[in-house]
């Protein structure tokens, strides 16, 4: 993804000092990030207020759990609460290409040199699901906006999930306001759908030294079923992205930089004007050169992503904005309960059970 220009937020968030962006450059820098997400479903970002230090820290407090004995990590295991707080073991998460007739198709339009990994089972990863920010006081959805679990014997946990959390997040509201504006939307017509959603800091922890042949599918070719998704960068490489055009891309993101990616409700609100990103997460040739650098310097092999998805709130209408409700495709995303939505989707990927169980 060398190609990829970042995007430095530092102007846009200084635009209301005196040395902030004039009108032009303002407008170009927004409709740079709108049309970066339609052409691509990914932008990569700098944000001056989430520093690489940041990154690492949470990182580092991520391999450490990671690293604890399984019959500890399933004691924050809550099935019942379809996973959406707590950990998901390895084995749990269904990749959509195995289960979904419509991207079975797609893939045979994909040129040969594009085609996913295609895995031959659940996900070998681990994830950990951390609400951040406020949520509503009465919703229709309790079970999407329940209370987070903490581990024992990680004193900095609560603090180190929710600095991290609330940085990224304000980094995509940011992303928000600039796509918003792009798109010839006012300037908070996603933030202000945003307010109290169900967002999720959701590291993935993936374990290098059982599953670190390549060719190991951490996470099958599959698009996210929230607004937007963002990612500090990862110690080990692996995430392959595909282009509106269909050509698979492995992402670099540089250091100090976040990694922001379009989910299926920007899809939805856009009428299909911005597509959610199509992704994997893969070991390659690249990923087994850092275990090796890791292994040299006895670092942890887990491979953690500190990922985040950003929602629109369950009680908040998705349906196509502005001029997008006019367009062709708007009749294909219908008016539906984001908290509906996200509930349909956790069925098919196995993280929701009719009885509640996987």
């Amino acid at each position: 993804m060398d190609e990829f220009p970042v995007i430095d937020l530092g102007p846009y968030l200084s635009r209301s000092e005196s040395d902030g962006l004039g009108e032009e450059e303002f407008l170009r820098l927004c409709g740079e990030v709108s049309r970066t997400l339609r052409e691509t479903g990914a932008l990569l970002v700098r944000d001056p207020r989430c520093s690489a230090e940041d990154n690492d820290r949470f990182i580092d407090m991520m391999e450490k759990y990671f690293e604890m004995p399984t019959e500890f990590k399933k004691r924050q295991e809550r099935p019942n609460l379809h996973y959406q707080v707590g950990v998901t073991p390895e084995g749990i998460e269904v990749p959509r290409s195995l289960v979904d007739e419509d991207i079975l198709e797609k893939l045979k339009t994909l040129p040969e040199d594009s085609q996913p990994t295609i895995p031959s089972g659940p996900d070998p990863k681990w994830r950990y699901m951390w609400r951040v920010g406020p949520r509503p006081s009465k919703t229709r959805f309790e079970e999407l906006n329940a209370e987070p679990v903490i581990p024992e014997g990680f004193p900095e946990w609560t603090a180190t999930m929710d600095s991290w959390g609330y940085k990224m997040i304000s980094a995509i509201e940011a992303v928000s306001e600039m796509a918003a504006i792009g798109f010839g939307l006012p300037k908070d017509a996603f933030t202000s759908l945003m307010k109290q959603g169900p967002h999720l800091l959701a590291p993935t922890g993936s374990d290098l030294k059982r599953h670190g042949e390549e060719g190991t599918v951490f996470a099958g070719y599959h698009y996210d079923l929230n607004f937007l998704t963002i990612h500090g960068r990862s110690r080990f490489p692996g995430l392959n992205i595909w282009l509106r055009n269909g050509q698979k891309v492995p992402v670099k993101v540089p250091p100090g930089c976040l990694l922001i990616q379009a989910g299926k409700q920007i899809e939805w609100l856009t009428g299909g004007d911005c597509l959610a990103g199509m992704h994997e997460v893969v070991v390659t040739k690249r990923t087994l050169e850092a275990i090796k650098v890791a292994s040299e310097n006895n670092r942890s092999l887990w491979r953690v992503s500190s990922t985040l998805f950003g929602h629109i709130a369950s009680d908040a209408v998705l349906k196509p904005l502005g001029d997008f409700a006019k367009s062709p495709t708007a009749a294909k995303y219908p008016p539906i309960y984001a908290g509906e939505y996200v509930e349909r989707e956790l069925a098919v990927i196995n993280l929701k059970g009719s009885n509640g169980n996987a």
